[in-house]
């Protein structure tokens, strides 16, 4: 599983969700999770929850922390679930830094109270299964929201450490499931 935090700033408009983006603009072939820091503006022709879709709702986010993960099999159950981990690997780690457990899952989302923390989404693709999740650092002004900023969190050494977990939990899954014998 390879991991990297890209330094030049990139908008999330839901397009980098897709196969082999981090090999075609960072020459990062196989598993891989990568992490940048930039706006969200996910179109609604992007967004891949089709509920969001029915609704046609759109939120902007001026500054996020975005993990974009990308695993060399087909099965979207298997990309849920790897994004409930991303998404347990940030309020885990955001609850270290704060101290306490007020950080909570809430489905694909991460809320302190009723302020949204985090979104994620997962979907696959023919050779691939992709999993996103982004951490607000500037939360957006028109919802309940709280961002990384409000925490005082470093966001380059939180996201190392989130990308750093998140590769350490694929590889321990990688070896049980090689190592676990099947019954009869």
């Amino acid at each position: 599983m390879k991991t990297r935090f890209i330094k030049e700033e990139i908008t999330f408009t839901g397009e980098q969700l897709r196969s082999l983006f981090a090999y075609d603009n960072y020459n990062i072939l196989g598993d891989s999770i990568i992490a940048f820091i930039g706006a969200c503006d996910i179109s609604l022709k992007e967004a891949v929850d089709l509920e969001t879709q029915k609704v046609r709702r759109y939120s902007y986010v001026p500054k996020m922390l975005n993990f974009l993960g990308e695993h060399f099999e087909v099965d979207v159950e298997k990309a849920i679930l790897r994004s409930y981990l991303l998404l347990d690997i940030v309020k885990d780690t955001l609850n270290e830094k704060l101290g306490s457990y007020q950080i909570k899952r809430v489905n694909n989302e991460l809320y302190d109270g009723e302020s949204r923390v985090a979104i994620s989404m997962a979907t696959s693709s023919p050779v691939s299964s992709l999993v996103y999740v982004g951490v607000h650092i500037i939360p957006p002004r028109e919802i309940s929201a709280k961002g990384l900023e409000d925490y005082q969190v470093d966001v380059l050494e939180f996201g190392n450490l989130v990308l750093e977990r998140y590769a350490k939990d694929s590889e321990r899954i990688n070896q049980m499931r090689c190592r676990t014998r099947w019954v009869e």
